[in-house]
């Protein structure tokens, strides 16, 4: 039972008998919340069929709300609730049946009268009467409402339309005589209506998952059945598919406009939505349907697996049907449309369709795939062509396809008139038993393509002057001079087929929260062209009128259903620069569906309209609008209403508001809670970057105050001292709040006390006060984020779901919005904890932690560039206007001691290798090696190098060169990045490089790598010089370290040409390179190759590589971090852009943009196929050279929800191509598809696999897990042997010893559960919480067993344990990727928070530990090392690197915290795989430990991380693994107890 968040009133108003609208889950309202007001929200008068029944009771001195409540306190109405609780009844009363549009005045007169009456109700009631008694006439009645807004005048008109937009004028009648006696006045209305009261109303709406059987939907399609008595007429039978449920309504009331009025036909109808076709019971019903109909009807069918299934049924019924009527859908259906002689499928083209070749259709469908933007829209202007090709067409085909031109205008017309007209217009012209019939069917009502529309207005405007003259002059509303404006976008469909109320529910909102509106709508797809005609000043043509948009549609700015233009939209987007927020109505399923779903929105829904809009720079996803079932029809969701109005106007006021006015909280994170961890953030110095911020600020007017001289002392004053003490008083405590103000502010407090008990609890106080740490530099307050608080549990971390927030984690975003009143905050770094609280994935509800947190405060949220996919979540989740930022310059790692006198060593020898000094060099080189324990990665011989012949001692020298050109060339981020400091052109060198060694054939034109031009230039393939450098065949590894001198030589060149002496990239230099036309002396990179023995490199190539390059490096060392933050805090649009790697992708570059993912379907591409199919064949040969030659039967993946983004799907494709099922694209080049790999082709068995999905992959990727839980199962189900099909062998064990079918056996798609984040293994590990490895393997098990099922989509995660441990028993080997050079195994905790190398060991019959193997993708040279390898190399280049800990220290306090959390990662490497050989730990333990001045620095810079390293070496000796000297540990523990007296002041 959910003891927060807004319900509805008709629970409370009604009684149970009576009530039609029952939710399967269980909510309440909380007293005071933003549902306390009837019918600001409501739609049209003919759905929803909710009774609002007004007890006698409710006169009688007892004033129960509910009897069933079992409360006697008489019920207490605000001014606004009464008001619209009672103006139903009372227009009820005053006969007001069929309402029509008039002029204002008689609006004016009409609730002048009204408010007599409801003042008299409510006073017989004994609420409210005297509020509303004071009110003066004359205004409409809703200028009462909101009485939480302390303002009268505003959203007067907010009950202004009770059927079709009408406003009620009529039918006056005395106000006393209708509430002379116990009123029950009953209306319908198509609303939800929140309930009034002062204690919570709970209401049990059921549990479980959405939809039936597991689907997102049940509902049924029989509410859409009219079956008619003929009586004596003929009978027509329609049977109709479409995307969204928005003609239901007209349509229904056509066809019974028509069974009523005409003699001589009757229309049967019965209509489907697309999702419901995924019922087989339904599908079945469809099939039936249409063996007996006569016209069918589809349209935007853009699901390409459910326009199959449509085709399958329709097209062997098509030459029988009378009319087949398909608007812009799939091909594959569109090809089914027919009027009489009129066949679409012939102008689409075929092989024997007579098609001509230069017919403009065939043309359209034949470059479908390459069109990749917007083709909905242009379908419809293809079929707006169709006139010119009808002249060319026979006479009676020309007749027909003019029939189809205005049939589609009558289903673009939408109203119940022109869906009237189109029914009769097509039977009459059709049916043959009407042949001769004529029903004088009118013209197509035609509608404004673009336009302005207001439910309030007499009619659509198509000019902005036109309607703010008459927005302007309206007597029934009050605005503010300086009131912000915001520009709406509506679908044109939904207000001519009169399913517009939950677009007025918005309009009133924002009204009555005192913004003016400008709602545009599209009758097409295209809705730039209204944004760019409306929404800009109508007198300075330049200016934007409007200080914000919400865009209502769901869809792209430019595209629908199926594509989108994103360029096209960020271009206009850009010009207009303001906010932009991309609203959702609910279209797949209905309310009580998405209220009782853990995913939240259908994920088709997501993929349209989430993922999409989010490529147009789309903002704050929330959902205002649900869905009936029974009617089609869309209702306000006014709790989701008021939140997104009070979000899009403090958007709007940034823009107005006075710099010096604005407060802006700047919030900094602290994890794990150490207490040397505040302000934690990837790769970021973040108290170094709030100062740049600061004195941005500061220089743009801002008012800031107390602001230190250095960063250093900026530290100080927020932790009060250098030290950080988490969760104690050492922190500067900005703001103390009581338990009384708390519980008052925040109106979900008490949901937080299942898990956390009272307030204040433990965590953020100090018994009494709940405590918000930070502090305020004038309007600037820069707080530190609480923790989950569960980190230090270990019986918290075994939970399966994740706890809500905590009361101080509440307090502390209580106090930003209540008490600090910010304007804006501005989350500092990746990452926080607010977007992973529990709550629905996408689309939240009231009830979901993140929603409820935020409140209404814009939220800007710095996030690292790199990392799309939490940075996605962010946007989602916590509606966060995110700005990339960019990760340090990187380095390539270099050698240092006994590794560079190596490389010297292989130097002589490669010179001496054929004289008698050459076994003696590989002596050396060999004990050198063993030094530096490359004995773990190459095998040594034991005896002399004499012994060996030259070719043995090559091969065992080229093995050693390899090992180190990987180590010296691997890419490391140098120190942390300050926001606002852009590298210089020299710094950005080796990431120049690393782009110059990529082949990018999608670019135009396309590019070769320059490794691969090199050596083209000798005749050599380069695929071939990486297998044999792998190897360690000398020749090829000394030939690839010169291509790789080559290359750094020659960039270095390119960019010293274009630089100033201060290393910045010179304009001039620039001009020069763009005049260049050839490749000529002038030019110092070509010098560089024309020196080298690849001189014969080929020109163009080389040609195209530096100009790619010159763009390359204009992106890397722009900068517009402090500039986006500037934009945003000003209220403007922030340009949308890729979040990746910028070596594989550099258009991520410059940063400073909001950053967005990609499209979920268009993943994986041909190109991730390609490479995937590279690593799993290297992957699979490493296997077989280590287990025997045996193959895998199972491997254990884990699939990243980043990884994905920056590789295009590389490792989900790796997966599929594990279990021999190809990903392929549909007719518009979306990826949901699968074909089987015949067992021919693929050359081995089928692996069987067990896919283990993070949080972020399954929130960001939920088609894909289906995708992939199909090919699993398709797999599964062939019939094929054992030995060749390991999927089916498993299966089939499973299900025999479980009892269960194949099907359901071959589950192998797992993650958490909805709203659950990770294993907390990582939490675990890093605040030292857990006991033993069992424990650990328990946490992974008990979190990440939740299964994905194809079969039942709309369930969500389902827990799966036992189907979880019996597919890991037969693992053979685990495997993650690696695909970006900045992030690797120790950096972050995720890779072996995923990890289940010991955990199978454990399950397996023979504990054999499985091997363990790490895809490096990072370069051109992809390659499968093992853990062990990989854990060795991050080692050697990161953690035991003077290059990269230098730099790090660089940063000061910060730095210090990185080394620490490297070491601490390794630990858990250790916990999980045992993979952490023991010289790791010596070496760093020798590099920090054992070196006095290493060690006084660490200790100076921040003694609590040197604390927690020194604690963590201990902890991994008493843990085993780590095998310490007694003087090793006598050392360490006397440090700890140094740094102890340090910490607490103790000389």
């Amino acid at each position: 039972m959910c003891s927060r968040g807004d319900m509805y009133a008709w629970y409370a108003l009604v009684p149970a008998s009576e009530r039609i609208y029952q939710h399967p889950g269980t909510i309440a309202v909380a007293p005071g919340s933003s549902a306390q007001w009837l019918l600001l929200h409501h739609v049209s008068f003919q759905s929803f069929k909710c009774t609002l029944a007004f007890r006698s009771a409710l006169a009688d001195t007892e004033g129960k709300v509910d009897q069933s409540r079992g409360e006697s306190t008489a019920p207490k109405y605000s001014r606004g609730s009464a008001n619209q609780i009672l103006s139903l009844a009372a227009l009820h009363c005053c006969g007001v049946d069929q309402p029509t549009r008039k002029n204002d005045s008689d609006c004016v007169t009409n609730f002048t009268s009204l408010n007599i009456l409801i003042s008299i109700m409510v006073l017989q009631l004994g609420a409210g009467g005297p509020q509303i008694a004071q009110t003066s006439a004359p205004h409409c009645l809703h200028s009462h409402l909101r009485a939480s807004h302390s303002q009268i005048a505003r959203g007067s008109h907010n009950v202004h339309k009770l059927a079709g937009g009408a406003v009620p004028h009529q039918s006056r009648r005395a106000a006393c005589g209708c509430a002379s006696s116990k009123i029950r006045a009953v209306a319908e209305v198509d609303t939800l209506v929140p309930a009034i009261d002062t204690e919570p109303i709970r209401v049990s709406i059921g549990d479980g998952p959405s939809g039936g059987g597991g689907l997102f939907t049940s509902t049924n399609p029989e509410v859409r059945r009219i079956s008619p008595k003929a009586n004596g007429r003929t009978r027509v039978k329609l049977v109709y598919v479409v995307l969204e449920a928005q003609y239901q309504s007209a349509l229904t009331k056509a066809v019974k406009n028509i069974n009523s009025n005409r003699s001589n036909v009757c229309v049967e109808i019965v209509g489907y939505l697309l999702e419901e076709l995924r019922d087989p019971s339904n599908y079945a019903a469809f099939t039936k349907d249409m063996e007996d109909a006569n016209v069918f009807i589809g349209s935007l069918i853009f699901i390409e697996e459910l326009a199959d299934k449509i085709a399958a049924v329709v097209a062997p019924q098509r030459d029988r049907l009378d009319a087949c009527l398909i608007f812009p859908s799939m091909p594959a259906v569109l090809k089914l449309n027919k009027l009489g002689s009129f066949d679409f499928a012939k102008l689409m083209g075929g092989a024997k369709s007579g098609a001509k070749k230069d017919s403009p259709i065939k043309k359209f469908f034949g470059t479908l795939k390459k069109n990749n933007d917007n083709f909905e829209e242009q379908l419809l202007k293809l079929i707006r062509t169709l006139p010119a090709v009808l002249k060319f067409l026979p006479s009676q085909q020309a007749r027909d396809g003019g029939m189809y031109i205005q049939s589609l205008q009558y289903w673009l017309g939408g109203n119940s008139e022109n869906l009237e007209n189109l029914v009769l217009s097509t039977a009459q012209a059709y049916v043959p038993a009407l042949k001769g019939v004529d029903f004088n069917c009118a013209e197509p009502e035609l509608f404004p393509e673009v336009g302005i529309w207001h439910p309030m207005a007499p009619g659509m405007y198509e000019d902005l002057k036109e309607y703010l003259n008459w927005y302007d002059t309206r007597r029934d509303t009050k605005f503010a001079a300086d009131a912000p404006v915001v520009g709406l976008v509506l679908q044109r469909s939904h207000l001519v087929t009169g399913d517009e109320g939950h677009y007025s529910g918005v309009v009133s909102e924002l009204e009555a929260q005192g913004a003016k509106v400008v709602p545009v709508f599209a009758g097409g797809l295209d809705f730039s062209a209204p944004v760019k005609k409306f929404f800009y000043d109508p007198i300075y043509k330049s200016t934007a009128f409007v200080d914000c948009i919400i865009s209502l549609t769901g869809f792209a700015l430019v595209g629908g259903p199926a594509r989108q233009d994103a360029p096209k939209a960020v271009d206009a987007l850009k010009k207009l620069n303001v906010p932009y927020m991309v609203s959702l109505p609910l279209v797949f399923q209905t309310t009580e569906e998405w209220m009782a779903s853990e995913l939240g929105v259908h994920p088709v829904q997501v993929a349209l309209q989430v993922a999409l809009p989010e490529l147009d720079g789309g903002i704050e996803p929330i959902v205002f609008a649900g869905r009936d079932s029974n009617t089609g029809k869309s209702h306000s969701l006014p709790d989701r209403i008021d939140g997104l109005c009070a979000r899009a106007i403090k958007w709007a006021n940034l823009a107005k508001k006075k710099v010096a006015e604005k407060k802006v909280a700047i919030t900094v994170f602290s994890f794990p809670p150490d207490k040397g961890n505040v302000g934690t953030a990837a790769y970021l110095n973040v108290f170094g970057s709030i100062y740049r911020v600061l004195q941005d600020l500061k220089a743009q007017g801002y008012t800031i105050e107390d602001v230190p001289e250095k960063e250093e002392d900026l530290i100080k004053m927020i932790l009060n001292d250098s030290e950080a003490r988490f969760n104690s008083a050492d922190l500067n405590i900005a703001y103390k709040m009581d338990v009384e103000e708390y519980k008052r502010l925040c109106p979900y407090s008490q949901s937080l006390e299942a898990n956390w008990g009272k307030a204040p609890g433990k965590l953020n106080s100090q018994g009494q006060n709940l405590l918000i740490y930070g502090k305020k530099f004038g309007n600037v307050f820069i707080g530190v984020q609480p923790t989950f608080g569960y980190e230090g549990d270990p019986m918290a971390l075994l939970f399966s779901r994740s706890a809500s927030p905590h009361h101080g984690f509440a307090a502390y975003y209580t106090y930003l919005e209540s008490i600090f009143k910010a304007d804006a905050v501005l989350h500092f770094g990746t990452h926080g904890s607010l977007e992973f609280m529990p709550g629905k994935q996408v689309g939240m509800s009231d009830l979901c932690y993140p929603d409820s947190l935020i409140g209404s405060i814009p939220n800007i949220y710095y996030y690292a560039a790199n990392n799309p996919s939490e940075a996605t979540i962010a946007k989602r989740r916590s509606y966060a206007n995110t700005i990339s930022y960019l990760t340090p310059p990187a380095e390539n790692a270099g050698l240092y001691k006994g590794l560079k006198e190596l490389k010297e060593l292989i130097a002589s020898y490669q010179t001496l290798r054929e004289s008698g000094r050459g076994p003696a060099i590989c002596n050396t080189i060999i004990e050198t090696a063993r030094q530096c324990n490359l004995d773990k990665d190459i095998k040594l011989p034991e005896g002399d190098a004499k012994d060996l012949d030259l070719a043995q001692r090559d091969s065992l020298v080229g093995q050693a060169y390899s090992r180190l050109m990987e180590i010296e060339s691997r890419l490391l981020p140098c120190g942390l990045h300050v926001v606002g400091s852009p590298p210089t052109a020299m710094e950005a060198i080796a990431t120049l490089v690393n782009i110059a060694e990529i082949d990018r054939p999608e670019n135009d034109p396309p590019i070769k790598g320059l490794p691969g031009i090199l050596a083209r230039s000798i005749n050599r393939n380069m695929e071939e010089i990486y297998l044999n450098n792998n190897r360690g065949v000398l020749v090829d590894v000394e030939l690839n370290q010169r291509m790789t001198e080559v290359c750094r030589n020659s960039v270095r060149a390119f960019v010293e040409d274009r630089t100033d002496k201060d290393g910045r990239v010179s304009i001039k230099a620039l001009n020069k390179f763009a005049q260049m036309t050839g490749l000529g002396a002038q030019e110092p990179w070509t010098e560089v190759i024309k020196e080298t023995e690849f001189k014969k490199a080929n020109k163009d190539e080389l040609r195209a590589v530096f100009k790619y390059l010159e763009f390359c490096l204009q992106q890397v060392v722009k900068d517009n971090e402090l500039g986006a933050l500037q934009q945003a805090l000003e209220g403007k649009y922030v340009e949308p852009g890729p979040g990746g790697d910028p070596i594989r992708n550099p258009a991520v570059l410059p940063t400073g943009k909001n950053i967005h993912a990609l499209d979920p379907q268009s993943i994986p591409t041909q190109a991730a196929l390609k490479s995937a199919r590279v690593v799993v064949e290297r992957l699979l040969e490493r296997q077989k050279l280590d287990n025997g030659n045996a193959w895998p039967e199972t491997i254990a993946v884990v699939l990243w929800g980043t990884d994905n983004i920056k590789t295009y799907g590389e490792s989900l494709a790796q997966v599929m191509c594990m279990v021999g099922i190809k990903p392929v694209p549909d007719a518009l080049g979306r990826v949901n598809k699968l074909e089987v790999i015949p067992l021919e082709e693929l050359g081995r068995p089928r692996v069987d696999v067990v896919v283990n999905c993070s949080g972020v992959f399954r929130d960001l990727f939920v088609n894909q897990m289906n995708l992939l839980d199909r090919a699993v199962k398709m797999a599964a189900e062939l019939d094929e042997p054992d030995d060749m099909n390991f999927v089916r062998k498993h299966a089939k064990k499973q299900a025999e010893e479980m009892g269960i079918n194949v099907r359901q056996a071959a589950t192998r798609i797992f993650s958490n559960a909805s709203g659950s984040y990770s294993s907390n293994v990582n939490l675990a590990v890093e605040n030292s919480s857990w006991s033993d490895e069992q424990q650990l393997q328990e946490m992974y098990l008990s979190r990440k067993s939740f299964a994905f099922n194809s079969d039942r989509p709309g369930a969500g995660g389902e827990e799966q344990r036992e189907v979880f441990e019996s597919a890991l028993k037969s693992v053979d080997a685990t495997f993650q990727n690696l695909d970006s050079s900045e992030i690797s195994l120790t950096d972050v905790s995720h890779y072996f928070d995923s990890d289940p190398t010991k955990l199978v060991s454990g399950l397996r019959s023979d504990g054999k530990l499985p091997s363990s193997y790490i895809a490096d993708t990072t370069t051109a040279n992809a390659q499968v090392r093992s853990l062990g390898e990989t854990v060795r190399l991050d080692a050697r280049t990161k953690l035991l690197n003077p290059k990269w800990y230098e730099g790090m220290l660089n940063s000061g306090y910060e730095g210090v915290r990185e080394i620490q959390k490297r070491l601490t990662n390794t630990v858990g490497w250790s916990a999980t795989s045992g993979q952490v050989d023991n010289w790791v730990y010596d070496e760093a333990n020798s590099t920090f430990i054992d070196d006095d001045d290493m060690q006084k620095r660490l200790m100076d810079m921040n003694p609590n991380s040197f604390r927690k390293l020194v604690a963590t070496f201990l902890e991994a000796n008493g843990r085993g693994y780590w095998e310490a000297t007694p003087d090793q540990l006598d050392r360490l523990r006397q440090l700890y107890m140094d740094v102890e007296d340090k910490i607490e002041g103790v000389d």
